[in-house]
């Protein structure tokens, strides 16, 4: 687990280019162990790329990013350790059953309760035929599973929710609520606006690669939450325009 006091997930002053481009500005935050928050922006606003970075895929142009207390650039075999992942679009071993692709996960892992991960996907006998048979939504419920089998003390969610029927989804949301009573962490990234009112503690919006609001989902219903999203959008494309208009001798850096 997790060591005592340190934050669950950590990026402190996180910027990236790709040539000219500044994906992200100085982004800053910290997720306790038991949170559930969701990561929330318009596309193009940085969530990919910050998720890139935290799960080592990605080197951050400059700042740290920590998982568990371990700096994931110097150590990032440890930090994949301790955390689960789920990307937009996940890779399956789609020759080999579910049954087969998570006891070859909690090998791996070296724990994990594959039976359990099977009726969390809710599978039944679809668990014996071959990956590469599924429908999308079985596959994403396959690839959760396999994020989730070793109950991993951060788990790391891109866009996880996509393409699950109702009751999926509502399982899923149980399962991961769960987890969080029990001390693990969920980030959660995603556009739909109305799963982070329902499943998370807090929000986190990110807009033209700034983090621009920090709440408690608590304060806000749906509707605030929308609007609140659309007010930040709005006003960090005006700073983002003037940034793209200055000239480069005048050009605001990245904390500003």
């Amino acid at each position: 687990m997790i060591p005592a006091r340190s934050p669950a997930i950590l990026l402190e002053q996180v910027s990236r280019s790709f040539g000219r481009v500044q994906a992200l500005r100085t982004l800053s935050f910290s997720l306790a162990p038991g949170e559930f928050v969701g990561l929330i922006g318009h596309n193009g606003a940085g969530k990919s790329t910050a998720i890139r970075i935290l799960t080592g895929q990605l080197p951050p142009s400059s700042g740290q990013v920590y998982v568990g207390g371990i700096d994931v650039q110097a150590n990032p075999r440890g930090a994949r350790a301790i955390m689960g992942y789920v990307p937009e679009a996940p890779a399956l071993y789609e020759y080999l059953t579910a049954r087969e692709f998570l006891t070859f996960i909690a090998q791996v892992r070296g724990r994990g309760d594959v039976d359990e991960a099977l009726e969390l996907a809710s599978l039944g006998e679809d668990a014996d035929r071959l990956i590469r048979e599924y429908s999308q939504g079985m596959r994403r419920r396959t690839a959760l599973a396999a994020a989730m089998v070793a109950r991993p003390p951060v788990l790391i969610l891109d866009e996880a929710m996509n393409g699950l029927d109702p009751p999926s989804a509502a399982r899923i949301k149980t399962a991961l609520a769960d987890l969080c009573e029990q001390g693990h962490t969920v980030l959660l990234s995603t556009h739909v606006l109305e799963t982070v009112e329902r499943v998370a503690h807090r929000v986190l919006m990110l807009a033209h690669g700034r983090l621009v609001a920090d709440a408690s989902t608590e304060d806000m219903g749906q509707e605030g939450l929308e609007r609140l999203f659309l007010q930040l959008v709005a006003r960090s494309e005006a700073a983002g325009k003037d940034d793209r208009e200055a000239p480069p001798d005048q050009a605001p850096g990245p904390g500003t």
